[in-house]
């Protein structure tokens, strides 16, 4: 309540209609009449910012705050969008608007690469690709004279590959899921990678051409896993299309521009040039090529490149078509030949002043990678995962959990998320049946999570990605054990508490001015002892006055370092002089005391 009695809500950045409506508990009808009435048209699941949002609430008799919006909490954590954080140090007043970049994941057989082909083939100018095109698995279409980049990856397997090594590779993922067949294991299991991607989904609901279709079926499922339809009053936009028909296409593309237009999708075309590798291959005529996507910064023909252990200059550079290009701008996917290595897909690139400096760089990385590799043991262990987290790294314990049958998972998830202490939560990145495979070990390895299996093995593939990418895989046959297990690392996670312990008081009889010293209180310790190198606080009348360092700590004319309950003395802090004869002086030390 403010100081007028008007009724305060605290708003983020960006709100729904349907949001706003819910927090002052007014129709999502009478938002939209007041954003009318202010010139604002608006749906009720469009999202409006905060000063649209506090001149509407107040029309209703609220007091709009700014909540700290849920970027600004991922910034702690130090979990932004790699756009975000690719860009921090760009002066905001240089950031543009760039298209985004749409990842495409679903189950094998709903469809994602027939939406993919139609989408290109609908929106792609005509013309016939050079050989290189066959290559490139990025492309950019056109709708509404607006730009749109796809990512056309193998899966969420290579998705989540990228992130593993650093790099966001979208900014938007449609979840293709076939309207006669429904939400299967590996739908979720995309679900789960683009969730730990913190990446706005749009659902494609493929193949209501086909005559057993039942879209309100699959609108259900989806629901039943956290993806409310945006015609059920949910905020997940699904459409319906027929990538075999071509229908709905226009939709989709509709949808992405309006998601795209209610999150901010920013680059400096003029800033440092950064960006990441798509995929790259060694071709015995034109040696190494690779598929870039930039994200900030304007790439060039002839720029000394670094990436990982690799580094070159651009010697040709091709958009999606195929046709020679001299420059790229951010989201745009460009082949380019001249790197001296393979460098992995995911990696990121940049553009450094010389080829010179690129080796240098290179030569280095080489070194401390070779290092590394002699000086530790590949596989990760539990422990050292928890010990990453108390130096300070992400406060969450992210876990991809899989057991033998339901029956089991369900009680094993519900008891990890009930252990959840203070501000060190369990994260579930993924729960599912059946033994671990590679897929469970690249989403643990993208959200530096562990892999936790109930009665159940991992694969021989799933054993050599974890020894690669430093995943843990710990598996149980008690279901005690496990969260006997979970339960102690959360507590190891948590920061030891910082407790006051008092040593002693004194209470100011007169005080003194000394040349060079200032004021010193002249005191009487009451309780306990008072040391030269504790701490201070001063009390009058039970209000707290100042905390901070003893300065000087005399009795009579000789400095010392402590003085015992009956003891008169003399005592100067830093950075406080306003001593008062009946002053209360409490000496007191911290100390860290482990969460039990």
């Amino acid at each position: 309540m403010s100081e007028n009695g008007v009724k305060i809500v605290e708003i983020p950045s960006t709100v729904t209609v349907r949001d706003l409506a819910s927090m002052i508990d007014v129709s999502p009808i009478d938002v939209i009449k007041q954003l009318m009435a202010n010139g604002v048209m608006a749906n009720i699941n469009q999202q409006i910012d905060f000063d649209t949002a506090a001149i509407v609430i107040a029309e209703f008799g609220f007091e709009a705050e700014h909540l700290a919006a849920a970027e600004d909490e991922l910034e702690e954590a130090g979990e932004l969008p790699l756009w975000r954080q690719l860009i921090g140090d760009e002066d905001p007043k240089t950031l543009k608007d760039r298209p985004p970049v749409v990842t495409v994941l679903g189950h094998v057989d709903h469809g994602k690469t027939t939406l993919l082909d139609a989408i290109r083939l609908t929106n792609v100018a005509e013309g016939e690709a050079g050989g290189i095109t066959q290559r490139i698995s990025a492309y950019q279409v056109e709708h509404n004279e607006r730009s749109i980049t796809f990512l056309d990856t193998p899966g969420h397997a290579a998705f989540t590959a990228m992130r593993a090594r650093g790099a966001q590779g979208a900014d938007i993922a449609v979840l293709v899921v076939a309207a006669d067949d429904g939400v299967m294991p590996q739908t979720r299991e995309a679900l789960a990678h683009v969730q730990a991607a913190r990446v706005p989904i749009i659902v494609a609901l493929n193949k209501i051409d086909r005559p057993n279709s039942n879209p309100d079926k699959v609108k259900q499922e989806l629901s039943d896993i956290g993806l409310i339809p945006d015609d059920w009053e949910g905020d997940t936009m699904v459409v319906p299309v027929s990538a075999k028909e071509k229908e709905g296409l226009e939709d989709l593309l509709e949808a992405i521009i309006l998601v795209a237009d209610s999150t901010e999708i920013k680059a400096n075309p003029s800033g440092k040039v950064i960006g990441t590798v798509i995929e790259a291959e060694l071709d015995k005529a034109k040696g190494v090529v690779a598929t870039f996507l930039v994200q900030n910064g304007t790439l060039r023909v002839g720029d000394a490149i670094l990436v990982g252990t690799s580094c070159g200059k651009i010697r040709a550079m091709f958009d999606f078509q195929g046709e020679p290009i001299k420059v790229a701008r951010p989201s745009k996917p460009v082949s380019v030949m001249g790197l001296s290595d393979v460098p992995p897909a995911g990696e990121l690139f940049t553009v450094v002043e010389s080829e010179r400096e690129a080796r240098n760089i290179a030569e280095k990385r080489k070194i401390e990678q070779r290092e590394r590799s002699r000086g530790t043991s590949k596989a990760q262990s539990l422990e050292q995962l928890f010990a990453a987290y108390k130096a300070g790294e992400v406060k969450e314990l992210r876990l991809v959990i899989k057991a033998d049958v339901q029956g089991s998972l369900e009680p094993i998830v519900n008891s990890l998320k009930e252990l959840s202490v203070g501000e060190i939560k369990v994260n579930i990145l993924h729960a599912g049946t059946g033994n671990i495979s590679e897929n469970d070990v690249m989403l643990a390895a993208a959200s530096q999570g562990i892999v936790i299996g109930f009665n159940v093995t991992a694969d021989q593939v799933a054993k050599n990605c974890a020894d690669v990418e430093d995943v843990d895989i710990r598996v149980y046959d008690i279901i005690y054990r496990l969260t006997e297990d979970i339960e102690l690392a959360l507590k190891g996670m948590l920061e030891p508490e910082t407790r006051r312990v008092v040593l002693g008081k004194a209470r100011v009889r007169e005080v003194f001015r000394i040349p060079k010293l200032g004021n010193i209180a002249g005191c009487v310790v009451t309780e306990g002892e008072i040391l030269r190198n504790a701490r201070m606080l001063v009390l009058r009348e039970d209000e707290e006055l100042f905390n901070g360092p003893i300065s000087s700590l005399k009795h009579e004319k000789d400095d010392v370092r402590e003085i015992r309950n009956g003891f008169e003395c003399g005592i100067g802090l830093k950075g406080f002089e306003a001593f008062k004869e009946g002053d209360i002086l409490e000496c007191y030390t911290e100390e860290t005391v482990p969460i039990t």
